[in-house]
């Protein structure tokens, strides 16, 4: 006599669908929450100043200046750390616009001379809206500059 299994098997087989839907709601969380801030990949040691910060606008074009003299425009490196590369540069940067603000970061062990090369480069080509950017100073080790005042 044979016996029958009177319980069917079922397939079992698992749903797909909320899982994907959870890391859907996930993956928007995380992007939502996130925080895009625009960083520099280069390490600059900026100079120290006591002063108010400036507006932040979004429409800057940087110009970097690592502490070996090489030239930044945005992400891309200047090739040569001349005036007419660095003007040829700032050319295809900015086109035709002129009234765009100018950030210039400048690392503190810089030669001097490379500031005064892109300050120039810049006064030649136009603009007028040049930020140096500095980092915020210690108030307590503030010098009084008043004549006769010893530090």
């Amino acid at each position: 006599m044979r016996i029958r299994d009177t319980q069917a098997h079922d397939d079992v087989h698992v749903d797909l669908v909320p899982l994907i839907d959870v890391v859907l709601v996930l993956i928007i969380f995380f992007v939502i929450t996130t925080t895009f801030e625009a960083r520099s990949t280069l390490q600059l040691q900026l100079p120290k100043a006591d002063g108010e910060p400036a507006q932040n606008s979004t429409q800057n074009l940087s110009v970097l200046i690592n502490a070996e003299g090489h030239y930044f425009v945005g992400d891309h490196e200047v090739l040569r750390a001349d005036a007419d590369a660095l003007k040829a540069a700032l050319k295809a940067a900015a086109g035709d616009d002129r009234e765009r603000p100018v950030l210039l970061r400048a690392d503190a062990r810089v030669p001097y001379q490379a500031v005064i090369t892109a300050q120039d480069v810049l006064g030649q080509l136009g603009f007028r809206k040049i930020v140096i950017a500095t980092t915020p100073g210690d108030p307590s080790a503030a010098v009084d500059n008043k004549p006769g005042a010893t530090p």
